[in-house]
């Protein structure tokens, strides 16, 4: 029903403004605050009045296919209801009424056949008629309401059209199987529909499957007691009922146009995971459009996992810059098949402005606790919404902020002044990593030759012994110059060596975790206590400042363009 939507902005401030050929699902991911439940509330005021709230903020407009007159006929057909005792319908009109999931509550609407079958052709108009019936199929499912999908429901006649979906699967026996094998594998309980509340339905977990269709859809004694020893759905923790409650909507409710907002609410990564691949293979192949924000990067996988057609859109609004992104899902799914990357949580940088990557973990430790400090102290060298993650070394720090830039992701590495003693390919990590013009690299494999060697007249250790402060005069200059042009591009060399370097009149000892222990000690942990380190003037916390200031620049270097 939805050909493609259109954003109010692009991946950066002069880019054209982000349209979307929609697949089965679109996922928007992004930092808090980014617009993402946003939109999804944006397209379904769409969806439901066929135009913009004249107050939208991240969605500019959608673009609706035109509904072929036979597939409605058929529609209709489905969705007609005979009046009411003493209700009125209007000539050349019809009465169709469908449950909302969201409420369980039945809408009824009369509907001029003529003029909806003409609307149905030009969707892009104000059409009254086409809302309407576009309305009946939109399914959005928050926080409040995924936890009363599962309600109990009326039978209905089921000789006719179902008029919910606890009625559909009550019906179809190969889909009540698939969802009870799917929430089997999930929670080791078998889903049910128990129908012993006549003329009502409702969904029970079973410690053992039926014997029988009988005994779970009849009305005798043997099935009342297979019911009455399995619990109820609604007594079932708010995760259990969330995780069947989307699953069973999605695949038995109909709705051609579903917004989840967060999906994973209430559920552990391993279920978030489940469920992004389960609804992702239901709506492989149809002509069905689910549009989901999410924080989770389990549920991301899980849709990826699931081979069915994807767009993924990155939005942020950092710095009042609003962006939107399309990632390409190959290149995510990239960065969890590296092991390297896997390990270190490196997708939920998808959930965050900025992404900082450090050396190894003291480092990551340290570099956070400096910028919750900032943060606690409104100081403006803060860095909001920052992920701070480690590398094994200065090499593979580059494998980390390459591939998140490449999704159009601010990431910047922290590496120890010691990136200027190897050449050769050690060196052109970084260069590559920080997405350096290649023009460029000729002349700073000859400026790192030669920093190196002034280094090495010294015949003392760069990055222990004192790092640019063992430099003189003009030396001292062009050592600096080079780390400046590096900075530049976001690769942060610590000046002083390396992170034990940092505030030295505290007196911490060691290094690794044996320093960063003693250093969090003398720090103190509580703004109260008389020993606390506030920020001040100059050491790590300008320097984090200064990558504060590169994060922050709209205009920033070392960003690929798209």
């Amino acid at each position: 029903m939805i050909r493609n939507l259109k954003l109010k902005f692009g991946s950066h401030r002069t880019a054209a403004p982000l349209t979307l050929d929609t697949t089965p699902i679109t996922v928007f991911v992004g930092p808090n605050n980014s617009g993402k439940s946003k939109v999804l509330t944006e397209i379904e005021h769409f969806c439901r009045k066929t135009f913009a709230h004249p107050a939208s903020v991240v969605l500019d407009g959608l673009e609706l296919e035109p509904f072929p007159a036979s597939d409605l006929e058929v529609e209709l057909a489905a969705l007609e209801m005979a009046p009411k005792l003493g209700e009125t319908v209007n000539a050349g009109h019809i009465l169709v009424g469908k449950v909302n999931p969201q409420n369980n509550q039945m809408l009824r609407v009369q509907l001029s056949k003529q003029q909806l079958f003409n609307e149905a052709q030009n969707p892009q108009s104000r059409c009254s008629y086409y809302s309407q019936f576009l309305s009946m199929f939109t399914v959005r499912m928050d926080g409040t309401n995924r936890l009363n999908l599962l309600g109990e429901q009326n039978g209905g006649d089921l000789q006719s059209t179902p008029s919910n979906h606890l009625a559909h699967l009550f019906i179809d026996n190969a889909l009540r199987k698939r969802v009870r094998d799917i929430v089997f594998d999930a929670f080791k309980k078998y889903f049910v529909i128990d129908p012993t509340n006549i003329g009502k339905l409702r969904v029970r977990l079973s410690d053992r499957e039926p014997i029988d269709e009988r005994e779970e859809k009849g009305w005798e004694e043997r099935s009342v007691a297979f019911h009455r020893s399995a619990v109820e759905v609604q007594h079932a923790s708010d995760g259990v009922k969330a995780f069947i409650g989307i699953i069973t909507t999605i695949l038995a409710g109909d709705p051609r146009i579903a917004l989840i907002d967060e999906p994973e609410a209430f559920l552990h990564p391993a279920l978030s995971n489940k469920l992004g691949k389960e609804i992702a293979k239901a709506l492989r192949g149809s002509r069905k459009r689910l549009f989901v924000a999410t924080h989770s990067s389990s549920f991301l996988m899980g849709c990826i996992q699931s081979g069915s057609p994807l767009n993924i859109v990155r939005l942020t609004y950092n710095y009042a810059e609003p962006t939107a992104r399309v990632l390409p899902k190959e290149k995510v799914l990239e960065l969890m098949r590296n092991p390297l990357l896997r390990s270190t949580g490196v997708l939920n940088g998808l959930f965050y402005e900025s992404v900082i990557v450090t050396e190894a973990d003291s480092d990551r430790a340290f570099y956070q606790e400096i910028n919750e400090r900032l943060l606690h102290a409104s100081d403006p060298r803060g860095i909001h919404s920052c992920l701070f993650i480690n590398a094994q070394n200065k090499q593979t720090v580059w494998d980390i902020v390459k591939p998140l830039r490449e999704l159009g992701i601010p990431a910047l590495g922290i590496v120890d002044i010691d990136v200027l003693k190897d050449g050769g390919q050690v060196w052109g990590k970084p260069l590559e990593g920080a997405f350096i013009p290649s023009a460029s690299h000729a002349s700073m494999h000859a400026q790192r030759q030669s920093m190196k060697a002034l280094f090495d007249a010294t015949e003392k250790d760069m990055k222990r012994d004192g790092g640019i402060e063992l430099l003189n005069g003009s030396d001292k200059e062009a050592c600096a110059n080079l780390l400046s042009q590096l900075q530049e591009y976001g690769c942060l060399v610590v000046p002083g060596g390396e992170v034990e370097s940092w505030l030295q009149p505290l007196g911490a000892g060691g290094h690794g975790s044996k320093w960063l222990i003693e250093m969090f000690e003398k720090m103190g942990d509580s703004p109260e206590s008389p020993n606390y380190l506030a920020p001040a003037k100059g050491d790590v916390w300008d320097f984090l400042g200064a990558a504060r200031a590169w994060l922050a620049d709209p205009n920033r270097k070392g960003i690929p363009v798209q």
